[in-house]
């Protein structure tokens, strides 16, 4: 599902943002070390943070049909996940890196969502958008200058790129079976003898009459009217 999600951002950007240039897209982390070996126009799209998108949980279940359209089975709505990319230029002048981030910010504002087009794979065959937003301010609990801080390098003008992907790895609940024009039938079997309740367990009345012991299975009419007479 993210490797997805990384070519799709790949072929998206080569061929609109950077179309005709001669620009690496790569998904390192762009450390110190990382930033002494690059001696080509590279765009960094760092992947530093996965996390649940709340807002777009769905409850209940989804039906799945068969070819004849009956309800074959069950199973919970896709959960999103925000993927944040941080996208960073690098070049050997300033001005140049400036450029290529104007670039692609107007490429990402041309869109709300990743080009149906460039889905591939699991993202592809389930149809489903795949909504992203760009430069919004962080979260209160997160700052760009604690990201650039672990990664050990100076801080360097960026682009926040959030892509909210669906994920549809769930449990499947067989349905039950068909109710047709008939309805349901219903069979009943032989029930088993109550067991007769025990000495200790019976209970009488204060004028000595033997408590109803509720659930057991009693006799006829018969029967009754000889245990009345006998009390």
């Amino acid at each position: 599902m993210i490797h997805e999600v990384d070519e799709a951002l790949r072929t998206m950007f080569r061929t609109d943002a950077l179309a005709g240039g001669q620009v690496a897209v790569v998904f390192d982390a762009p450390t110190r070390d990382w930033a002494a070996k690059v001696n080509a126009p590279t765009v960094n799209l760092y992947l530093y943070d996965i996390r649940e998108d709340m807002r777009r949980r769905e409850r209940g279940l989804l039906n799945e049909y068969d070819e004849q359209g009956a309800i074959v089975s069950r199973r919970r709505p896709p959960r999103f996940f925000k993927l944040s990319y941080l996208i960073t230029a690098w070049t050997r002048r300033p001005e140049d890196e400036h450029r290529l981030l104007s670039s692609l910010l107007s490429c990402l504002l041309r869109y709300e969502a990743l080009p149906a087009g460039q889905l591939t794979g699991t993202l592809g065959e389930i149809g489903v958008s795949v909504p992203m937003t760009v430069a919004l301010p962080p979260p209160e609990d997160r700052s760009f200058a604690d990201v650039w801080s672990a990664l050990g390098g100076e801080l360097k003008p960026s682009l926040d790129l959030v892509v909210s992907v669906p994920v549809t790895e769930s449990p499947v609940y067989p349905a039950g079976p068909q109710v047709g024009e008939e309805g349901v039938q219903l069979g009943f079997g032989e029930v088993p003898p109550a067991e007769p309740p025990s000495t200790a367990s019976a209970q009488r009345t204060p004028a000595g009459a033997n408590l109803p012991v509720y659930g057991a299975r009693r006799g006829g009419i018969a029967s009754r009217v000889a245990e009345e007479r006998a009390e």
